[in-house]
């Protein structure tokens, strides 16, 4: 699932093509909004909140949420989609531009002055204006799960992953097992927030300093393959009591203790 600075470069590509515009072309392809229709509305702009994206248009939002498959392609109008017609969900289009999401799971029209109110069981974003990393410490230091899952939890702070949450721990030096009380959170989530702030506008995201393909990484995606500090082999398992909601995370069992 894309992650935090995924979705804020998505949201800052978005607005950088529609800000401004009229609309031009509207088409939201799910059941509950096809007869939508906003022609003529002006784009406000485009936000991201945690993984969640904020299109707004006259007095209404177009939320989405990318989930494991979903994407905002950019367009000049008449140009042709790569991709096929079938996995089209939603196509705002002003004179200039025609963004176009594919196969986004989650497509909704709101008030934008609900928008609150939909993104209220967030926690802090910390690549919002108003991140707030103690709010955040207060939430993720409350949950009694392991690190690993408690960090996921979008509820105690918006934006990080699997990903993430495996960089960080190991950077931290932290097994993912370990219960969140016993970490020192607060430190934790300053790294996280820095390191997340300095990938946001990275197209290639990375944890090592080297953006390179295959060396971007400590120990995500590396299950098998020597640790990069201590040559230990690194391990993968899963995380989380509720089968259908596991996370995958990988770890240095010498690194991480």
């Amino acid at each position: 699932m894309p992650e935090g600075d995924t979705v804020f470069r998505t949201a800052l590509r978005l607005d950088e093509a529609l800000a401004g515009g009229a609309v031009t072309r509207f088409d939201l392809r799910v059941p509950a909004f096809a007869t939508a229709d906003l022609t003529g509305a002006t784009i406000r702009g485009c936000a991201s909140r945690g993984k969640h994206l904020l299109m707004r248009i006259g007095d209404q939002t177009l939320h989405s949420h990318l989930r494991m498959d979903g994407a905002w392609l950019v367009y000049r109008p008449g140009q042709r989609w790569r991709h096929p017609d079938f996995k089209v969900r939603a196509i705002v289009g002003t004179s200039d531009r025609e963004v176009v999401g594919i196969d986004i799971a989650d497509v909704e029209l709101i008030p934008t002055s609900t928008e609150e109110q939909l993104l209220a069981h967030l926690g802090p974003d910390p690549l919002s204006d108003d991140w707030d990393l103690a709010e955040a410490a207060r939430r993720l230091g409350a949950d009694i799960r392991s690190i690993h899952v408690a960090l996921l939890d979008q509820r105690n702070v918006a934006g990080f992953g699997n990903e993430y949450a495996a960089e960080l721990l190991f950077l931290r030096g932290i097994l993912p097992t370990t219960p969140t009380p016993d970490v020192d959170v607060r430190a934790l989530l300053d790294l996280g927030a820095r390191t997340i702030r300095a990938n946001r506008l990275r197209s290639n995201r990375t944890f090592t300093g080297v953006d390179r393909p295959g060396q971007s990484t400590w120990v995500y995606g590396r299950a098998n393959r020597p640790c990069r500090r201590c040559g230990t082999l690194i391990r993968r398992g899963a995380q989380g009591a509720d089968p259908t909601r596991e996370r995958v995370t990988f770890w240095c069992p010498n690194c991480q203790r």
